[in-house]
This record gives structure tokens, C-alpha cells and sequence, in this order.
């Protein structure tokens, strides 16, 4: 790279204030893509399985993920990579279109109306009450409940349908 290039991503993201370096945060973000890219496989089963169209899904998941990480770099000069949820679209597919049997459609309709109310409790800092709120034994357990869904939905889709 040359040095012109790596001047303006300096100033841009301010690398050596960070103790980082152009290379560092290369591989760190081919590293990232490499660990987050399942989620391009595996939301349009999820979301094919509530009858969404899987090319289209996988299209959305893209670009949206381009789109989340790029804000984030640039907007918040910070290093972390945005995808869609898995847990919230195994919700969507699994509870409420397939267990309560909500067509998909109408089904979005409540997650835009929701994604309007999860925006207004931000901006009123009302998220961070409520975060706060919750014992860190609870948040640890939660995350771990989903990893273990992931690899579920994952050893399903693998073709272990045993379990």
C-alpha cells in the first residue's frame, strides 16, 4: 500500500492513536468476515423456512451487513462488525410465522413497528436502563442460550436431525 493511501487511512481512522496498524486491521476484518459469513448461509434457511424467498434473503443479509459495517467504521470509527440477529429471525420464523402462524408479511409489520419503538427507546436512553437492569449472570446465560440454538439450527441444516 502506498504511503499516500496509508496517510489518508491514518487520518481517517487515526490507526497509530490505536495502536493498530493498515495490516493489522486487514486481517483483522478478512478474520471477522471468515467468522461472521455463516450468517449468509444460514438466515435464508431460517427465513426460507417461514417462506421468504432464500435469494432474496441472502441478498438482504449482504447488504445489510455491508451497509451496518460501514456506518460503523465510518460514522463511529469503531471496530465492530453489524449483521442481521440470527436469534431474533429464528424467533420470527419459528414463534411467531410457523408456531402462531402469522403470515411473514404481516409478521415484518410488527418488526418495523418494533424497530420504530427500539429506536425511540435509545434515543431516550431508556435501552440503557433496562441493560443495566439485567444481572450479569443473566446476560452470560443468554448468550450462551443462543449459541447453543445456533449450533442446534446449525446440526439440523447439517443434516443431524436426531436432535
Amino acid at each position: 500500500m502506498s504511503n499516500q493511501s496509508t496517510g489518508v487511512l491514518e487520518r481517517l481512522f487515526h490507526l497509530s492513536e490505536n495502536n493498530t496498524t493498515v495490516k493489522r486491521e486487514c486481517l483483522a476484518g478478512l478474520t471477522t468476515f471468515v467468522s461472521m459469513a455463516y450468517i449468509l448461509f444460514v438466515n435464508p434457511i431460517i427465513l426460507g423456512d417461514a417462506g421468504m424467498d432464500a435469494g432474496a434473503v441472502f441478498t438482504a443479509t449482504a447488504l445489510s451487513a455491508i451497509m451496518g459495517c460501514l456506518l460503523m467504521g465510518f460514522l463511529a470509527n469503531y471496530p465492530i462488525a453489524i449483521a442481521p440477529g440470527l436469534g431474533d429471525n429464528a424467533f420470527f420464523t419459528y414463534s411467531v410465522v410457523l408456531a402462531m402462524g402469522i403470515p411473514w408479511q404481516q409478521a415484518m409489520g410488527g418488526v418495523f413497528v418494533a424497530s420504530i419503538l427500539f429506536t425511540l427507546v435509545s434515543l431516550f436512553k431508556i435501552r440503557e436502563i433496562i441493560i443495566d437492569a439485567i444481572p450479569q449472570d443473566l446476560k452470560y446465560a443468554m448468550a450462551a442460550g443462543i449459541g447453543i440454538f445456533i449450533s442446534f439450527v446449525g446440526l439440523q441444516g447439517g443434516g443431524h436431525r436426531r436432535l
